[in-house]
């Protein structure tokens, strides 16, 4: 199996990014029109003309988002970015999709084709649920410890098709809501699939009743709340901020952000604006967290050293966000002799690199907390050997039939925007058999709990996330 270079991938992606990718309001934006966010920390809110329009009011962390001329208010203001959720950097580095819900020709284990769980290394590689195990017998699993009852997760990010059988009952559609400023509502509109196959990775139920069934979720009795910030493909970090803020006031337990500025959009040197963007993130994440929300955010795909001076990832970087790096096997299930045999692709020495090996694409450095399974990719192998997605990870997504109906499906993806939901699932199992722990603490037993895996700490942080470790010092 040959590997895909982490140096080479930079190389052609991180000089690639137009304006489209992330710009300063629209395209279209005038002086007069344009985007920004202000710092009420600097400006005095009475000096803010009648004729800049605040579209979101976030003066509980001293921060507006602003619409009209920027040039207009004195004091500290920087503009409001756009998010191109059509760069694969900002959501997933891979996708693939799979069968629809009503996918035919049931199976299990090496009797025949795989049902939809078994492709779940994520989930298996930390036995979440007996259902899902490669050991006989079973024993504990996560899900008779805590299964997330009564807590509450924040997807923040392109809406959350709640039509998925394995999604029904899951979204709470009374606090869900769009934060963007079109006319719709809180589902997805025109951004495609990326939050609704978080949304799977932390709360699936596998209700699916198929001949293949569904997939599951880390924390399946969580319940979803979907503020989607993407309007077609574009999508503005100051309604993302927008979206925290909603989320700690409708006491969500932790926020699932799987959304970052991407490469080149990460060199001080060359645009110097990054640092009041960093401390805009700051000013929100400190008051999210004083209500006693996790801020989980992906660390972004570009291969990005962010220990480097010159580089600032947001909002990774920022205190207050709990950054994850991903990780993923090579091998799961394909290229061998055991490739029709589910319960045998993740034991013994069948794959090349381990579950928890870095990804190719994984931002690394000190702004890293943990590390989880995002997937990982032999780029020469996917695109000539179909099997080869299955070191991505599987989770709930939607298609487009030949009619043009939207039908619920399973995908696979890559990217660190699904290892940030398997942390964001591990919060809502953590706050479920403790409520009253704080931010500090959730954190802290995350990280703590933490394996060594390989890399060391520049890839993982305090280590790799580690389920079964963590609920056995939860529940002392």
């Amino acid at each position: 199996m040959g590997r895909y270079d982490r140096r080479r991938f930079l190389q052609l992606t991180g000089t690639a990014v137009g304006v489209a990718t992330l710009g300063v309001g629209t395209a279209t934006a005038s002086p007069a029109d344009s985007r920004f966010f202000i710092n009420l920390r600097d400006v005095d809110r009475s000096a803010v003309p009648d004729d800049v329009e605040v579209v979101h009011d976030l003066s509980q962390a001293d921060v507006l988002v602003a619409r009209g001329d920027q040039d207009r208010v004195a004091g500290t203001t920087v503009a409001d970015r756009v998010i191109d959720r059509g760069d694969d950097r900002v959501g997933a580095v891979e996708s693939r999709e799979g069968p629809t819900t009503d996918g035919k020709g049931s199976s299990h284990n090496h009797d025949g084709a795989p049902s939809n769980s078994e492709f779940q290394w994520d989930k298996r590689e930390q036995d979440v649920s007996n259902d899902l195990t490669d050991k006989p017998g079973g024993g504990k699993s996560i899900h008779d410890v805590s299964t997330g009852a009564g807590t509450r997760i924040a997807v923040v990010d392109s809406g959350v098709y709640d039509a998925h059988p394995d999604l029904a009952d899951v979204v709470n559609d009374e606090l869900s809501e769009n934060v963007s400023e079109d006319p719709y509502d809180w589902r997805p509109n025109g951004a495609g699939d990326h939050g609704t196959h978080v949304a799977g990775i932390i709360a699936a139920t596998n209700s699916n009743d198929g001949p293949d069934g569904g997939v599951l979720g880390t924390a399946p009795d969580t319940e979803i709340v979907s503020y989607r910030m993407f309007s077609g493909q574009e999508g503005k970090q100051g309604d993302g901020y927008a979206g925290w803020v909603k989320a700690a006031e409708a006491g969500c337990d932790a926020i699932n952000y799987s959304v970052g500025f991407p490469a080149p959009y990460v060199y001080v040197d060359e645009y110097p604006y990054l640092t009041e963007e960093l401390r805009i993130a700051e000013q929100v994440a400190e008051y999210v967290r004083s209500r006693g929300t996790v801020i989980v955010n992906s660390a972004g795909n570009d291969g990005l050293d962010m220990t480097s001076e010159n580089t600032l990832s947001i909002p990774t970087e920022a205190e207050g966000v709990f950054g994850v790096a991903a990780t993923g096997p090579i091998g799961c299930g394909w290229g061998g002799k055991h490739s029709d045999n589910e319960a045998k692709w993740l034991t013994g020495n069948r794959l090349e690199d381990p579950t928890d090996s870095p990804a190719f694409y994984t931002n690394y450095g000190s702004a890293v907390d943990v590390s989880a399974a995002g997937g990982d990719a032999d780029q020469e192998a996917l695109d000539s050997i179909p099997e080869a997605q299955r070191d991505l990870v599987y989770s709930t997504i939607y298609e487009t039939d030949d009619a043009g109906s939207t039908v619920a499906a399973y995908g696979w993806k890559a990217g660190t925007s699904m290892a940030a939901p398997q942390v964001a699932g591990a919060v809502a199992l953590v706050r479920s058999l403790r409520p009253d722990a704080s931010v500090e603490e959730v954190e802290s037993l995350i990280q703590k709990t933490a394996s060594d895996a390989p890399g060391g700490e520049p890839y993982h942080g305090a280590g790799h996330l580690d389920l079964e470790r963590l609920l056995k010092r939860v529940g002392k």
